[in-house]
């Protein structure tokens, strides 16, 4: 029964099931984009992404000193089950913005040769805010 608390406590956060709506549509996703699209700081991405990742709902994986995350592939069957219903709960909820602010923000990372750190950095003091 702790699993399943466990489970949604993680789905009880506006910020948690934002990332899980983004990760549904596209697949897999790094820290920083998480950062940008959501206007969040990056120890608050991991520390929603590290809850949903000891829910059993999300996967990790490291490249370099980035983190990317993605739904979890062999959940347990009561996170499979949560997992399978996310796609109809969370459809039409997710406002379209967050997917305009990802096109946008992957765009610019294709476009630079600077790290993902400078970028954000950068794309916040544009947006006024301190990274």
């Amino acid at each position: 029964m702790r699993t399943l608390t466990n489970v949604f406590k993680a789905l009880s956060d506006e910020t948690r099931l934002q990332m899980l709506g983004l990760l549904l549509k596209q697949g897999e996703l790094c820290v920083c984009d998480f950062v940008d699209v959501l206007e969040i700081s990056q120890s608050k991405a991991s520390r929603h992404l590290r809850h949903l990742v000891n829910a059993g709902l999300l996967d990790d994986r490291r490249e370099g000193t980035w983190v990317y995350f993605r739904i979890a592939k062999e959940p347990e069957p009561a996170q499979g089950h949560v997992i399978g219903l996310l796609p109809a709960v969370l459809d039409h909820r997710i406002a379209p913005e967050l997917f305009a602010r990802l096109d946008e923000w992957r765009s610019a990372k294709a476009c630079t040769g600077s790290s993902c750190a400078d970028l954000l950095t950068e794309r916040a003091a544009k947006r006024g805010e301190k990274k």
